[in-house]
């Protein structure tokens, strides 16, 4: 049995799995996708065309699935897809995609992103990666598995590691 808080916002359209939880003050788009056993902590944000598979942990103050931060983005039809097992922590911002990069960012499972993390448009993680508190990812950047990328670590755009 999932588990809304009252002062939540859950917006018509968004679609949420079995033995959700959902915090106080926290906002779910109309385009999300929620797989079961998720918890969104209090003052979390998750927007846009936005699908979270199963068992994460999204912690306060995260902006999930908000318009990328690119200049050129125009609207169109863009997606964050984030996997299984993942830890999100607080304030932690992941972008979507943007059709100039494919229109999807990715995140595998089993990953844990810590306080302050950025992951910018069209980045793709895979999993079992560590990214420590205020790691920053430009667009297009991409981890494979088992990567740990430490504190307040920038890592520039298109690179691959």
């Amino acid at each position: 049995m999932s588990l809304i808080h009252t002062s939540a916002v859950i917006e018509d359209g968004a679609i949420l799995g079995s033995n959700v939880s959902v915090g106080a003050f926290a906002y779910i788009g109309p385009n999300v996708k929620i797989g079961d056993d998720t918890t969104v902590a209090p003052h979390a944000v998750i927007e846009g065309h936005t699908t979270i598979g199963k068992n994460n942990r999204i912690f306060s103050h995260s902006a999930v699935g908000t318009i990328p931060q690119d200049l050129k983005f125009a609207g169109e039809h863009v997606e964050l897809i984030i996997g299984d097992n993942n830890t999100i922590r607080e304030f932690t911002l992941l972008n979507p995609g943007t059709e100039g990069g494919g229109a999807i960012t990715k995140i595998g499972n089993g990953n844990l992103l810590m306080g302050y993390v950025h992951l910018g448009h069209d980045v793709i993680i895979g999993d079992n990666c560590i990214l420590a508190n205020g790691a920053t990812l430009a667009g297009h950047v991409e981890l494979g598995n088992h990567v740990v990328i430490g504190g307040l670590t920038p890592v520039h755009q298109f690179v691959h590691i």
